[in-house]
């Protein structure tokens, strides 16, 4: 019964997404194939939720015996762990080649170099501190919602791109997931992402934490065309690890200025 569940095409794209997004145990697929990786893409934002669900369980579990910056270390660890830092790496490789000033095929290439210039470094590190300072107080005001909604948020990201933003030599995964996504269960993923924020975050909260995600989002998008001509993965993994962090500080502006 088990085995037949697992092979129906839902559930492979569910686990496929699972495996190339996180590093959390999976069942083993003998095969992913193209369908697969295609289907996988509107699930992105579920993902994020199920790590949101690990990250904000841990949380409040460790703020009964710690204090709150201890509290989010180790939040931030688990929450790295989960991923494989496979968005910090996109991240890093973003920076070495934006800050670089080149355009074109030749930030291309910079981005693909797998040594880490001083930029990377600095950026990544920049961002950790943005994240834990922004857990820290969150943690500390017992708010730990938006821990749940970061990775959703930041995991829709990348279809709201898929949809508005062409793809930059389109190779591997990435002609997958254009040849085989739906662009309607993009959108129909991408509505229930913002539903679900809604829900959790209630009305006032969800507005200003979304619109703040939203210009954020189209500013990067509006570096990824003039500098690249469209998006990459590495672009791809930067803007849900920059939407995670806006989402976090912004709800920190909200909580903070309702007190």
């Amino acid at each position: 019964m088990l085995k037949t569940i697992i092979i129906r095409p839902q559930v492979r794209a569910l686990i496929t997404a699972f495996i190339f997004l996180t590093r959390l145990p999976m069942p083993k697929l003998d095969e992913i194939s193209p369908e697969d990786s295609g289907r996988a893409l509107p699930m992105f934002p579920w993902v994020g939720f199920v790590i949101g669900a690990i990250v904000s369980l841990c949380a409040w579990g460790l703020h009964f015996v710690l204090p709150p910056a201890i509290n989010a270390a180790l939040v931030l660890i688990v929450w790295v762990l989960c991923s494989g830092g496979l968005h910090i790496d996109g991240l890093a490789d973003s920076a070495d080649g934006w800050l670089s000033g080149a355009q074109g095929d030749k930030l291309l290439a910079i981005m693909k170099d797998p040594r880490c210039g001083s930029a990377a470094v600095m950026i990544v590190g920049l961002m950790l501190i943005a994240k834990i300072s922004a857990l820290s107080y969150l943690i500390e005001q017992q708010k730990f919602m938006p821990l749940l909604l970061a990775p959703l948020i930041g995991r829709a990201a990348p279809l709201l791109l898929f949809l508005t933003t062409s793809t930059v030599n389109p190779t591997g995964l990435a002609q997958y997931f254009i040849e085989h996504a739906s662009r309607n269960a993009l959108k129909v993923s991408a509505l229930l992402t913002l539903l679900v924020a809604f829900i959790f975050s209630g009305a006032t909260g969800a507005l200003v934490t979304l619109v703040t995600c939203a210009i954020v989002l189209w500013g990067l998008r509006k570096l990824m065309l003039v500098r690249l001509g469209g998006h990459t993965g590495d672009t791809l993994g930067a803007s849900i690890e920059v939407i995670e962090a806006t989402l976090l500080i912004a709800s920190c502006a909200v909580f903070f200025n309702t007190l």
